[in-house]
């Protein structure tokens, strides 16, 4: 199995085998040794240890072969020349527990160095400093700066602009309202007396802020008497209840054409005098 292999190799003391035959500095380098065995025989490896002129490069590895083992460690090398390495010992274990140790040996073999011959006394070359224009233009950056500055002003008069009119035009005209007599025609009375009911009483809540909208009927009505006692209070007591009857469906039988009539003129009236006007005859 490894027998094409070795014919590239050259062979050292001690049975270590070093490939590739010609290896420069800097190189992965396979130092291999065969051990032989009995069947049933197993091989343990030591660890290689550091030099300075060559290191290992990972845990040694232990390969079948005919006849017993194969050990292999991946080694480089730093320096030219003639390198001697000491090999860690290796241990043969028998399948009954027996054990014999083995001497690592010397595992010799030539580095050739990357550098040519011609080259005397090489030197290291010195770093290269850090590439730099040798003018710089403040225009880039004065151009920036107004750039930015001239974004940020459009950008606040924009936002402080003059908010925009709607003018009112033919398509937004209010349409006329609905007749009350066009509701009672359709049958819905309830309609009529609700539009009338919150007629008066946003004139009534205009006139008497107190006596606003979200009061119930009798609410409103005790603050309209305590803050206006000259107001209208019988009448719009006669035409708040009526209305409120109409529109709940409480009432049967009731005109609700002149009780909104007669709501409309009070609540033009409310609106002209600010309810200050005498109470109204009793019905």
């Amino acid at each position: 199995m490894i027998a094409p292999a070795l014919l590239l190799l050259v062979v050292q003391a001690n049975g270590w085998v070093a490939a590739p035959s010609q290896p420069t500095v800097g190189d992965t380098i396979q130092l291999e040794r065969a051990v032989a065995t009995s069947a049933g025989w197993r091989v343990r490896v030591g660890k290689l240890a550091s030099a300075t002129v060559a290191e290992p490069l990972g845990d040694p590895v232990v390969l079948a072969a005919p006849g017993g083992w194969v050990v292999r460690y991946t080694v480089v090398a730093w320096t030219p020349g003639e390198i001697n390495l000491d090999m860690p010992p290796l241990w043969r274990l028998g399948p009954d527990g027996s054990a014999d140790s083995l001497s690592g040996g010397t595992a010799t073999f030539h580095v050739a160095s990357v550098i040519p011959d011609s080259v005397r006394s090489p030197a290291p070359q010195p770093s290269l400093g850090p590439l730099r224009l040798d003018r710089s233009s403040p225009f880039p950056v004065i151009a920036a700066v107004l750039l930015a500055a001239g974004s940020l002003l459009l950008l606040m008069l924009w936002r402080r602009r003059a908010p925009r009119r709607v003018l009112a035009g033919p398509d937004l005209a209010v349409a006329a309202e609905v007749s009350d007599a066009r509701w009672l025609a359709a049958g819905e009375p309830k309609a009529v007396a609700a539009r009338a009911a919150q007629r008066l009483r946003r004139a009534l809540s205009h006139a008497i802020p107190d006596a606003h909208e979200a009061l119930s009927t009798e609410e409103c009505l005790a603050v309209v008497e305590r803050a206006r006692p000259t107001a209208p209070l019988r009448d719009l007591r006669e035409l708040l209840l009526g209305l409120d009857q109409v529109a709940f469906a409480t009432a049967h039988g009731v005109e609700v054409a002149p009780l909104a009539a007669r709501a409309r003129a009070l609540a033009r009236e409310l609106s002209t005098n600010g309810g200050g006007g005498g109470g109204g005859a009793p019905r």
